[in-house]
């Protein structure tokens, strides 16, 4: 079988939710694959780093760079069909949400979430727009849908009830470079990040979904009752929509006790969340969550909110005062003043 598989996102300069799903997909694909099947990697840009290894795995860079809907509309419809066709790919993996709607080779598309549809303000409106009106026609297209949790399944089905008996769930799973530290690599971690001290530890890109400010609201609190020298370690980069942030962090009471690492690469993360005295994801809507499974691997405890691929089935209202619907959860954004 010739397998193509949408990889662009693995090409990005800071490897992200994305980006390391596709890398570990498509990677342990063609490995697994003992080189029956040939691996067709395509990527919208010259690939930055080795390709995944594995018999019969080749890369193939169809321009332009697709960093706006206009060129996503271009790139998924013009040039990824134009391509399947001239290689005779037997399917397309595309783990990115969309798919190409112009061509006839069988396609699986994978929806980490719909947070774009909870939270549009999060988003600029040309890429709300375009979202909102693909989406539904990329999971009409496409013969299969993969998600990667049963919140995740039943919010596809409530927003596109026609997607029905196409879903299905495969779930994420952590790297197995995330397991229990011994002290000196706790003590290490301290030491570089946190002045010696034992750290909160917070993974993820800065932009509003994530709910910083209400965190920086809630160390606040934990300080000052505790009247504690721990750290807290924010590792991520600056992603979007955050000025506020910034803004409330330059005027926050304990500053000097919130550690910003910017971007770090994934082989510094083990440690670094495996040092951490708790990993804390107060994220508003997760399709999954995957920082959460890879500290609980690492023997870390976890703090996270009480919200989308965390709530049971049965509805939420004991967790977290908000009304199910059907049997699922509909969280509500949180304001500046929740905590």
């Amino acid at each position: 079988m010739r397998i193509a598989i949408n990889t662009r996102f693995s090409n990005y300069a800071y490897e992200e939710g994305y980006g390391r799903f596709t890398r570990e997909v498509s990677g342990r694909m063609a490995a697994a694959s003992g080189g029956t099947d040939e691996f067709l990697f395509v990527y919208d840009r010259p690939v930055r780093s080795g390709l995944p290894e594995g018999p019969r795995v080749s890369a193939h860079v169809l321009g332009p760079p697709a960093r706006h809907p206009l060129l996503w509309k271009f790139w998924y419809d013009v040039r990824v069909p134009a391509f399947l066709r001239r290689r005779r790919a037997d399917v397309f993996l595309s783990p990115d949400g969309l798919c190409s709607l112009r061509t006839r080779v069988p396609q699986v598309m994978v929806i980490h979430d719909l947070a774009f549809k909870h939270f549009p303000a999060f988003l600029p409106k040309w890429q709300q727009a375009y979202l909102a009106w693909h989406t539904p026609a990329c999971i009409r297209k496409a013969a299969r849908v993969i998600t990667v949790s049963e919140h995740a399944r039943a919010d596809i089905l409530r927003h596109y009830p026609f997607a029905e008996g196409k879903v299905e769930v495969v779930y994420n799973a952590a790297d197995p470079a995330f397991r229990p530290v011994d002290w000196g690599v706790r003590q290490a971690m301290m030491d570089k990040y946190a002045d010696g001290c034992a750290y909160f530890v917070v993974v993820g890109s800065i932009h509003p979904r994530k709910n910083l400010i209400n965190l920086l609201k809630g160390f606040s609190i934990f300080k000052k009752r505790q009247r504690s020298n721990m750290k807290l370690v924010i590792t991520g980069r600056l992603a979007w929509q955050h000025g506020d942030f910034e803004e409330m962090l330059s005027r926050y009471a304990f500053r000097s006790d919130v550690r910003l690492t910017g971007y770090l690469p994934t082989e510094a993360m083990p440690a670094l969340v495996g040092g951490a005295y708790a990993l804390v994801y107060p994220s508003l809507w997760e399709g999954f969550g995957i920082p959460l499974v890879e500290a609980m691997q690492a023997g870390v405890p976890v703090l996270c909110s009480g919200n989308s691929s965390r709530i049971p089935r049965f509805g939420c209202r004991k967790y977290c005062g908000r009304r199910p619907t059907g049997d699922e959860c509909v969280p509500l954004p949180l304001n500046h003043d929740s905590i």
